[in-house]
């Protein structure tokens, strides 16, 4: 049983933890510093991550990679037009008995990566629904739990790609984080080729496990938070809701409409996570703008006067963060 002498004792152990991890995982993925630490932070908080960016970025390795890292049982579907949501959440078989048993699909594992979540119609897509909010599935009128702890990690490419589909509302909403991968600099690309192009190869050890991850995940709730950062988190948010009194004249003019209160609750367990991970016991207005942008940027829907002006969604959300 994990014991700590009190709550600061603890946020040092899981900062010290954290540091550990990054240390691993830089064994495998070189650069994407800032996407390593916001999907271990969306780990931490129980939350969902979708990794966005062209093929070839290493968002699946990254995934691979942080599972061995947090020991956790791992599975992957390839998610592709054909694809059934029966393929996902599994199906009921009959017997040699002659009686119907479920048979569990993938998404009965600690960390599913839904690769290429966006190649898939609507329909398959929508199979996860029940699982990244209730954390379980329901098959013929009977539900099956999913594993504690439980995390989607979902890579998409681009929408501009051939063969992709929207991702629809309710889906993108439950996902905590939305992060952006570019691509690498010149020197994290030549160290990229240098360390795949030889003969060895790096496996990142084990750093937490079941019962730390699970720890850690309901210390983070208990981490306090001033007023005046609650404050700041909800107006933020309602700032990009249009037609409303709270509404930012820039919202009004660009947004179709804005985010919900679930952006409001992400904000605050992220910043309480950005917090701990940066070595501090309480959040402030600062963790908040850290986590700004990988809350909100799936949660806006712009006008087509922002798609004819070049007004983006990030170029907004930082307008909005004052």
């Amino acid at each position: 049983m994990i014991q700590y002498k009190d709550d600061v004792e603890a946020v040092d152990a899981l900062n010290a933890k954290y540091k550990e991890l990054r240390i691993e995982i830089a064994k495998v993925i070189v650069g994407q510093d800032e996407i390593v630490k916001s999907t271990l932070i969306s780990i931490f908080s129980k939350g969902h991550c979708l990794l966005v960016g062209v093929p070839g970025l290493a968002k699946t390795l990254l995934v691979n990679t942080l599972a061995k890292a947090l020991y956790l049982n791992y599975s992957r579907v390839q998610f592709t037009p054909d694809l059934m949501p029966s393929d996902i959440t599994g199906s009921e078989i009959l017997d040699e008995n002659r009686q119907f048993r479920f048979i569990k699909g993938p998404v009965f594992a600690n960390i599913l990566l839904a690769d290429e979540i966006n190649r898939t119609p609507p329909k398959t897509q929508s199979a996860l629904l029940e699982a990244m909010q209730e954390k379980s599935v329901t098959v013929s009128g009977k539900s099956y739990l999913l594993p504690d702890p439980f995390f989607v990690l979902a890579t998409q490419n681009p929408i501009e790609q051939e063969g992709t589909y929207p991702l629809p509302e309710a889906q993108l909403d439950r996902f905590m984080f939305n992060l952006w991968l570019d691509y690498p600099s010149m020197e994290e690309e030549l160290a990229i080729v240098k360390s795949t192009t030889v003969a060895t190869s790096y496996e990142p050890k084990p750093v937490l496990n079941t019962e730390e991850i699970l720890y850690f995940q309901s210390l983070i709730r208990k981490i306090p938070v001033p007023d005046n950062v609650y404050q700041y988190a909800v107006n933020l948010v309602s700032k990009t809701r249009t037609g409303t009194p709270q509404a930012h004249a820039l919202a009004n003019e660009f947004l179709s409409w804005g985010a919900g209160p679930r952006a409001s609750q992400y904000l605050i367990i992220g910043a309480k996570c950005h917090a701990a991970l940066s070595g501090k016991y309480s959040p402030d207005i600062e963790d908040i703008k850290a986590v700004a942008l990988s809350v909100l940027r799936h949660r806006l829907v712009r006008n087509y006067k922002a798609e004819a002006e070049g007004m983006s969604v990030d170029k907004l959300i930082d307008k909005l963060i004052v």
